[in-house]
């Protein structure tokens, strides 16, 4: 039997492709798993359009790639703990982790991936941006480049503004964590440990201070590297379509969901893989 014919496309210079020629849906062969591995660690994010998947479906694709892991704050679907909804209802004003971050970096071992499949989705708007933290890294001068080698830096699940964006669907379907220390300490910059590739480590929706220093301290510097890592030309945009994939690497990648919908549901079945100690 033939292996199918696999189409990718760049979407940007720096980050970002669209797949084709794959339907999810089917059992994946050795050779199409490794063909969305390449391209992920290529590119940093894949999108596959017009998958039609069930959450079971789509946990038999992520486990293709690592192993899945539950959201420390927010109870997943019924039946399958690992693929939790974000949502944002009609009447809703936030939405649900709508600023610039990598996934969970408070934790020990942050998620290597994640796959978000869409579901319901607004007329127009709700596009989310992805930046690549390899080329924002490799652009900067090298006295910082050495000035940040060795530093680390705190990670939090509660700084202010990123539990704002979760607090409706804690409210309704929320985990007994929100007393939880959940903080972790992390390099400032990261080893991929596949590709060799540095990568910045830092985000300003967990990032709090460097280690030693105090917030007041840190917050200049890291005000700097908060602005220089999303800069444009170090993104790329997907608008989505009903049934889209996006399936990002966390280690190298950030990805900020636009809040310009309001008055429309958007529902979406994300699944983190687990990762492991950043080095």
């Amino acid at each position: 039997m033939s292996e199918p014919t696999i189409v990718i496309e760049p979407v940007s210079p720096i980050i970002g492709c669209e797949v084709s020629g794959v339907d999810l849906s089917k059992p994946l062969s050795a050779f199409t798993i490794e063909a969305l591995r390449d391209a992920l660690l290529d590119y940093g994010v894949i999108f596959i359009r017009d998958q039609d998947i069930s959450p079971a479906q789509q946990m038999t694709v992520a486990q293709a790639f690592g192993e899945p892991d539950e959201y420390p704050f927010v109870e997943g679907l019924p039946g399958y703990p690992c693929v939790t909804p974000v949502l944002k209802l009609a009447h809703e004003t936030v939405n649900f982790g709508g600023l610039w971050h990598s996934d969970t970096t408070y934790q020990e071992c942050p998620p290597m991936g994640t796959i978000l499949h869409a579901r319901t989705l607004p007329p127009v708007g709700g596009d989310t941006l992805f930046a690549s933290m390899s080329a924002a890294y490799e652009a900067l001068s090298d006295g910082l480049k050495e000035m940040l080698s060795g530093l680390k830096a705190v990670n939090s699940a509660h700084k202010s503004r990123v539990t704002d964006t979760r607090s409706y669907r804690v409210k309704d379907t929320g985990k007994d964590t929100q007393n939880s220390i959940m903080e972790a300490l992390h390099p400032v910059v990261r080893t991929h440990p596949e590709t060799g590739k540095k990568a910045l480590y830092v985000n300003g929706a967990h990032t709090t201070r460097f280690e030693g220093m105090t917030v007041q301290e840190s917050e200049g510097l890291l005000g700097f590297l908060f602005r220089h890592q999303v800069r444009e030309e170090f993104t790329c945009r997907l608008r989505w379509t009903p049934g889209s994939i996006a399936f990002w690497d966390n280690r190298c990648t950030q990805h900020f969901p636009l809040n310009d919908y309001t008055g429309h549901e958007r529902l979406l079945h994300r699944i983190t893989l687990k990762g492991d100690v950043p080095r």
